[in-house]
């Protein structure tokens, strides 16, 4: 009997050692698991930071991408505009190159266009003092004007040559144009007030402004020759034509013919 007690006393004890060790173990399980559970939520909360941090980094190489595009194209767009200006500093660089040489030339230019004027100068004053006198102290004293600026520092060599060529010019025009106007004759030691007329180098006259009397010039003899009456009339006809008081016509003038040699 004791033997027996002995026995079930044994037999409970050990069940309750194990059930001392199930609870244990049940509760060691408890704490495995949310544990577990606890890791498992770090890592869902590290995978979560890891996505965020993922997509941030698309998002700014999204933004990195489309900013080198934008690069690549605005880089393409300056190469083309740089080659453009460099082909333009090139041509202005020609011409510069081309305008340093004319300037370098300048002087050499201006040596032999100074001499040439004066001589134009002297020529001009020749032929106005050979020629018949139209204007003639006018004339004479714009030779006198071309020397005085051929002296004159401020006077660029090209507007000196550009007058001389000007008062070249004037003189051609008295060969061409029909022209009258008033001045004062030397007639026997009396001056008299009167139109000038000529047609251009042809025919140069005078006449009195009471339309009494006229005058020709002769240019072999430098002298002023009475005309007749019958010349009076056209001549006062053709100073009204040239100061276009009356329609142009034919009127009858003297003219001075070279004599034929023998």
């Amino acid at each position: 009997m004791t033997k027996v007690i002995k026995r079930t006393k044994l037999a409970a004890a050990l069940m309750g050692a194990m059930a001392v060790a199930g609870t244990s173990v049940a509760a060691a399980q408890q704490v495995d698991v949310a544990k577990l559970q606890k890791e498992e939520q770090q890592i869902l909360n590290a995978q979560e930071q890891s996505q965020k941090k993922i997509d941030s980094l698309y998002e700014q190489s999204q933004d990195l991408l489309i900013e080198y595009r934008s690069v690549v194209a605005e880089y393409e767009n300056l190469k083309v505009y740089n080659d453009h200006v460099a082909r333009l500093v090139a041509d202005q660089q020609s011409n510069i190159d081309s305008l340093q040489r004319q300037i370098d030339t300048i002087e050499e230019t201006k040596q032999g266009v100074v001499p040439l004027m004066y001589e134009m100068i002297d020529a001009l004053e020749e032929f106005v003092q050979l020629d018949i006198p139209i204007h003639k102290e006018k004339r004479l004293e714009r030779v006198e004007r071309l020397r005085d600026i051929m002296g004159n520092a401020n006077v660029s060599t090209s507007e000196q040559f550009r007058q001389i060529i000007e008062a070249y010019q004037a003189e051609m025009d008295y060969g061409q144009m029909l022209n009258a106007y008033q001045g004062n004759l030397n007639v026997d030691g009396e001056e008299v007030a009167v139109d000038f007329f000529h047609m251009g180098r042809v025919v140069f006259a005078a006449q009195s402004l009471d339309l009494k009397n006229a005058w020709l010039y002769n240019k072999d003899s430098n002298e002023w020759t009475k005309l007749e009456d019958e010349f009076v009339n056209p001549l006062t006809t053709a100073i009204r034509m040239s100061r276009k008081q009356t329609a142009y016509d034919l009127v009858k003038l003297p003219v001075f013919a070279a004599e034929s040699a023998e």
